[in-house]
């Protein structure tokens, strides 16, 4: 299978923007909302600043064999204690979940942007802690911390890329 990531231009926001309905949707198992009365899900919270903010916001494709796959939201932290990089978002369509295109895409991200990194979940998504708990372990070889959100219990995993980097060579 051919992989590979693109940064998304804004004359394709729409794609992400398409994409965000079958994310929204699968959410619906973890969290509480509904679609209008014209059968789509709210406008997903700031994704227009994702091409309108600089260096600060990046929007990624995933595409496996020339065909969509997923996205991913990733928002640098500028003076942030927790990290400097934030996967805000991740989604993997589930025709491509568990064939590796998710592994594969997390990694590529996290090489693409080296330093340090916070990955966080709904805490009831145990798909999802799993899929972060299985990619970010093998990417790191362990180093990695756990911590959980006092006031919503959702757990974060933090790292440095540039560290897990090194310690593959």
């Amino acid at each position: 299978m051919e992989l590979r990531i693109e940064l998304v231009p804004k004359e394709r926001k729409h794609v992400i923007s398409r994409l965000m309905q079958l994310y929204l949707y699968d959410f619906t198992r973890y969290l509480d909302f509904d679609v209008d009365q014209e059968g789509v899900f709210p406008s997903y919270p700031g994704l227009e600043a994702y091409w309108h903010s600089g260096n600060n916001k990046y929007p990624y494709l995933i595409i496996a064999d020339g065909n969509l796959a997923g996205f991913a939201l990733i928002d640098r932290m500028l003076r942030n204690p927790e990290g400097q990089f934030y996967m805000t978002e991740f989604f993997v369509m589930q025709k491509y979940r568990r064939t590796g295109v998710g592994t594969w895409a997390a990694h590529k991200l996290f090489d693409t942007f080296p330093g340090d990194w916070k990955v966080s979940q709904v805490r009831a998504n145990s798909p999802a802690r799993n899929f972060w708990h299985r990619v970010i372990d093998s990417y790191t070889q362990g180093k990695f911390q756990e911590r959980f959100n006092p006031m919503q219990g959702n757990p974060s995993q933090y790292f440095n890329s540039f560290e897990a980097n090194r310690l593959k060579k």
